[in-house]
Parts: C-alpha cells; structure tokens; sequence
C-alpha cells in the first residue's frame, strides 16, 4: 500500500486557517499520516530515529508549513538537519529515501503579485525554498510542483475553499502516482 507522510510545522496552527481547512479536508484517507512537529516536539528534541521509520515507512513525504521571514518554521529546519542525516537520506549507497516522492506545501500571509521582481519581496516566492530543490536532489526524491497559498489570512471562504480543494486532489493525485512509480 502507498501511504502519505504530511510532515506539519506551524507554530501557530490555531490561527491558520488555510492550513487548519488542508488538514481537515485530509482527515481520514486511510493512506495519509499527519504528523504536527511542533505538537510532537513543543521542546524541540526530535526523536531521530523515529522520524527516519516514519519517513521510510511512507512513499510521498509532504512537507507543510507556513512561510516565515522567507524561510520555514525553526523546528522544520532542525528536524530537516537532524533526521536527513548523512548515511541515511544521502551519501555514497546510502540514499534511504531514494526514489519516494517530495512535495512541498506552504502558506504565506502576503499576496502574490508582493513575491515578484517588481513587488516588495522582489522575487518568486520558491526562489527563497532553492533548499528543497537540492534536498530532492542530494536525497534522490521525486519533486512534485510546489503548492503555494498566498495572503492565505485574507482570502474569502470560496477562494480558500477553492485551493483547499486543490490541494487535496494534488495530494491524491501524487499519491496515485507513487503507487504506480
């Protein structure tokens, strides 16, 4: 059976409505795992080798999180530097999560048109999360498109409505597609 791991960092979550609405559409597909880091790790001590069984025990490994300061959230990184440790998730034979598939997901607050050349943040948006692209690379993971909310805190319910829906189709749809390699 192909399962998806959801690996959720919002230190926030109760004021995130786009990412409380994504984790309630994907409540109860049997073949999905949420895992909340920070509720798993409010002191920030990742069980390292945990994480690792839980990343091999699923096929597509989603990564969530809201966009903070053009970066992810602080337990993210530290799970990300701690657990896709060298002769696990890279190195020479040593790629555990070889071929299994990477799809990232995050939220930010300001609108799109701001994360442009011309706009305040004077650049796309991915531009700022090249580091996901590399991971996939050095860990031998299969990259989905990102998936990207913006000005997530004032969107009206149909629009919202709308990319939560999407969302959880992508997430399926990448799902089915790890199943049949």
């Amino acid at each position: 059976m192909t399962k998806a791991l959801v690996i959720y960092a919002h230190p926030a979550h109760q004021r995130s409505r786009a990412n409380r609405m994504m984790l309630d559409t994907i409540k109860g597909i049997s073949d999905v795992t949420v895992h909340d880091l920070y509720q798993t790790y409010p002191d920030f001590f990742i069980d390292v080798e945990a994480e690792q069984a839980l990343l091999l025990e699923h096929d597509l490994i989603v990564i969530q999180h809201p966009v903070y300061w053009y970066n992810m959230p602080a337990l993210l990184r530290e799970w990300q530097d701690l657990v896709l440790e060298y002769g696990f998730a890279y190195g020479r034979d040593q790629q555990k999560l070889k071929g299994k598939g990477l799809w990232i997901v995050m939220t930010a607050g300001a609108p799109e048109h701001t994360y442009a050349t011309e706009g305040v943040n004077e650049r796309p948006l991915s531009d700022y999360f090249l580091q996901y692209e590399r991971m996939a690379n050095v860990c031998a993971l299969k990259a989905f498109p990102n998936f990207e909310i913006y000005h997530s805190r004032h969107m009206t319910d149909d629009v919202l409505e709308r990319a939560v829906a999407t969302y959880r189709q992508n997430l399926l749809s990448y799902l089915e597609e790890c199943r049949h390699g």
